[in-house]
Formats: C-alpha cells, structure tokens, sequence
C-alpha cells in the first residue's frame, strides 16, 4: 500500500503530516458548529476521511476531512430532522460515491475545463481568506482594539515566519515551526488571546460505532435521499477538482475512480461512528504539497496525529493561539489563488475570461457545486459553437518524400468524421505523417479514429507516423501504438477522460 520512500522524504511526511493535523483542529471544530453539531463530531470526521482517503485514495498527499461546502448543506437537515438523519445522510452519501466509482464515471472530471479549473482554485482561495474573519469575533461580535492588535501582531508574525523559515533552513515545515514559535511566545508572554480552546473542547475517547437511529420506511428514504445525492456531489466535485488541482502542481496523475471509492468507503464508515462526513480539503491539501510531502504516510501521519490530540493531548492543542492558524490559512489562500490569472484575463478570449470570473463570484456568492456545473455548461456551449467547424489539415511533402498532414483543431466525437475525411490511404506515397502540435485529442472516440486510421494504412500496406501526440494519447491507442513517435521534450502534455486511466 505504502511505496517505498526514503528517509529523508518519511521525514518531510510525518513532520507535514503534524502540521496538517493542527491546521485540521479550527477547521473541524468550525465546521462542526456550522453543522449544528458537536466539535467532536467533525474531528471524528476528519479523522475517519482522512485515514481512510489517505489508505486508499487516487491521489496520495491529497487530505480530506470535514468541510465548509458540505457543513452549510447539512444545517439544513440537522435542523429539520435531526442530527441522526444526518447520520443516515452521510452513509447514503457514501453509497453514493461508491456507485460513482464503481461505475467509473471519475474520467467526466477530466473534462472539465481549464478556465472552470481557475474558477474553482480563485473562487476556494477567497472563501478561504474570507471565512478566517469569523475567527475574530467574541460571541458574534468583534473583539476590542487591544485584542484585534495582538491577534493582528501574531498573524503578522505568523506569515513572516513562514515565509522567511525556508531562507534559512528546511529542515521543519515553516508552517510547523510558525504555529510553535508563536505558541511559545504567547505562553512565554502571557498574551490574552483566542486560543482553539475558546472554539470548544476537543478532548474525547475512541469513536464508537453507531447505526443511525431513524426508521427504515421509505419515508426516511425520501426524506435522506436529496441530502445524501447534493451531499454526494458536492464532496466528489470538490475531491476530484482538488486531485486535478494537484495532479497540475506535481505533475503525476491521480486515480479519480479510485479516490470516489475511497470517499465513498470513508462516508459510510464516518456515517456509522456518527460523524459528520467529509470531502477532499484544498486548504490543507496545500499546506501538504507546499510543504514538500507526497505520499500517503503525511494524510495517515495527520489523522494518527489528530485522533492522539483528542485523546491525549487535548489541553495542549486547546492553547494554540487562533491566530497562529489563521496566519497559516491567510498564507495558503494566498498560495492557492491562482495570481497569474489575472494578468491572463486581458490575453484569453473573452468567454474564457467570463467563465474564470463568474465560478469565482458564484463559488464565493453561493457553493461549489453550483459554480463548477454553470462554468462547465457555459464553457461547454462555448467549445461546441466553436468547434462545430470541421477540423483542418495542411498537407505537404517533406524532403524524403513523406506526405505530412499539420492537424488543426480538437479532435473529438464531433469531428471524427471530419478527421477521417481528410485523408487519401490509397493516394498518400508510403510513408505518411500526421502531426499534432496544433491539434488536440479529447476523448476516446478521437482514440477510435486514430486507430481505425492506422488500420486504413495497414490494409494498403503503408507506414504511418503519428507525431506529438501526449502520453495519455500513446497509452490508450490500440492498433496504432507503435505509429506513434515519442518526443519527451515536445510532446505535450493533457489529459483525456478514459476508464483506462481513471
């Protein structure tokens, strides 16, 4: 399960792994109480999604846990019905998510388009910064000048360090060593200031397992079901835009069939030890890659780490300064808001320009869910009004006498035809080219036609080269693999949305 890795990246892990554990502590917590339930119920969450998302998941070094996107649905159900429907929610929620994966539809989210992708980072960054500000307030209000300055003082202090920590050594995560060194200086200094104790207790025993108790009637299940489906495709939106987000920043590929899985698996046994579910955390998740880790044992390392606070060391955590975490939050929203963007804006086209601003406003304004399924539709009805034209190709003969065709266009289920009208088997001399830099191939039918124009020029006994196709497009193709001349410096690299990958 776990890939051998060497002691130094072991080390780079668990120390990353602690610093996601206390970054976790306010956020289940806050989450929790969002939710209307207790601050036990969401660390019990966190702790449930992310070892079991960490064990078994698509994506290693992607954290999961309670989240914001799921708490404000699930207010609604709590206060409705009560916390135990929650509960039978949540397991529905899971089932849900396995059936997803198991039927592999975890490709679609390769579809989803770059200016969405942009949306979604931009949209989450802001929601990030923005939901720090309720860190300030004292019972719903907000704090003295005395005490906004210290809290103030130590983000301040808290950002600097983990900014200015990698200059001089690397050998502690900087967002680790900010949370002690401020801790400390509080202590040391006595300064009175909101600590994660003034969210609630977080000290408890081991989960216990727990069926749900509401009636098995179909009136229950007409009662859960719209919850669990909403729940349901929330957390696999919000997981599987984070796995490509990060897929994007390693330059690996994740496993989004895999990762449905392992959330599905992760919400039916959290439903069962009455927590409240969870989904994949892009907050933490870039605490975990920024601070260099990798591999599973940073998401199991934290979720060991979390469950040891709430039975051991609970009156430790509990003083951690507020403020120390709200500088690290501050400086992974900055990190994940994508600043390039904004320059881009003027360059792209302009309905690629709409689609980045309008699922930022709508993420912030409303939810996830919604924002990705509008930027996705829009940006869809765009893509076919510009590409219902037929594809293009330039030929030429090169100096061996090789017929080379220059692609231009997507290659895709619309205009496979096209493609295969553009070429002359029985004319073309016998070696024949056909060159994809300018050109992209999206989907598997684009696969099929690639092949079954190999399988024109076998039948004519005739020799194709297909050049700058990406490594995604060399491991589905058939017939025509070994037609394929692999260039690691130009090929280009994207994905497609295929069960075979996923």
């Amino acid at each position: 399960m776990f890939a051998k890795i060497s002691p130094a990246a072991a080390r780079t892990d668990v120390l990353s792994g602690l610093t996601v554990a206390l970054a976790l502590v306010p956020e289940a917590i806050a989450f929790a109480l969002i939710a209307h339930v207790s601050p036990l119920t969401g660390l019990y969450a966190a702790f449930f999604i992310c070892l079991i998302t960490a064990l078994f998941g698509g994506r290693p070094g992607m954290i999961s846990g309670a989240t914001g996107a799921l708490a404000v649905v699930m207010v609604s159900i709590v206060v409705q019905h009560g916390v135990e429907y929650l509960f039978a929610s949540v397991v529905l929620m899971g089932v849900l998510q396995l059936l997803f994966g198991l039927l592999k539809l975890g490709k679609f989210i390769r579809m989803v388009p770059h200016p969405v992708m942009l949306g979604f980072v931009n949209g989450l960054a802001v929601v990030i910064f923005l939901a720090q500000f309720g860190h300030f307030k004292l019972d719903g209000v907000w704090m003295g000048s005395q005490q906004l300055a210290i809290m103030g003082g130590l983000i301040a202090l808290t950002m600097a360090i983990i900014y200015l920590l990698p200059r001089v050594t690397t050998l502690i995560p900087s967002a680790l060593a900010a949370i002690l060194l401020v801790s400390g200086l509080v202590a040391l200094l006595g300064l009175d200031t909101k600590t994660v104790g003034d969210m609630g207790s977080i000290a408890g025993g081991l989960p216990t397992f727990h069926v749900p108790q509401v009636p098995l009637t179909l009136e229950t299940l007409y009662i859960v079901l719209p919850y669990a489906a909403i729940l349901a495709a929330i957390g696999l939106i919000e997981s599987l835009l984070t796995l490509n987000l990060v897929d994007e920043i390693t330059d690996t590929r994740g496993q989004p069939n895999r990762e449905s899985l392992a959330q599905g698996a992760a919400n039916v046994v959290a439903g069962f030890f009455a927590t409240m579910g969870g989904c994949a955390m892009i907050g933490q998740s870039m605490i975990n890659i920024n601070n260099g880790a990798r591999h599973r044992l940073s998401g199991v390392v934290a979720a060991v780490f979390l469950l040891g606070f709430i039975l051991f060391l609970a009156p430790w955590i509990e003083q951690i300064p507020l403020a120390a975490l709200v500088g690290l939050m501050f400086v992974v929203s900055q990190k994940t808001f994508a600043w390039g963007s904004l320059q881009t804006l003027r360059k792209i086209p302009r309905q690629d320009a709409l689609t980045v601003v309008g699922v930022t406003v709508i993420t912030v304004l409303t939810d996830l869910a919604v924002a990705v399924l509008c930027g996705v539709v829009f940006a869809a009805l765009v893509f076919a009004w510009q590409h219902a034209k037929r594809m293009t190709a330039h030929s030429h003969t090169d100096a061996q006498g090789w017929k080379v065709y220059e692609l231009d266009g997507t290659l895709f289920f619309a205009s496979c035809a096209s493609f295969a009208a553009l070429f002359d088997p029985k004319g073309d001399p016998q070696h024949v080219v056909v060159e994809f830099r300018h050109a992209r191939v999206a989907d598997q039918s684009a696969i099929e036609a690639i092949d079954t124009l190999a399988a024109r020029y076998q039948q004519e006994g005739k020799t194709l080269h297909l050049r700058h196709l990406s490594p995604d497009c060399l491991a589905l193709l058939g017939r025509a693999k070994d037609m394929v001349e692999v260039d690691s410096f130009a090929d280009p690299h994207y994905h497609i949305a295929d069960n075979r990958l996923g």
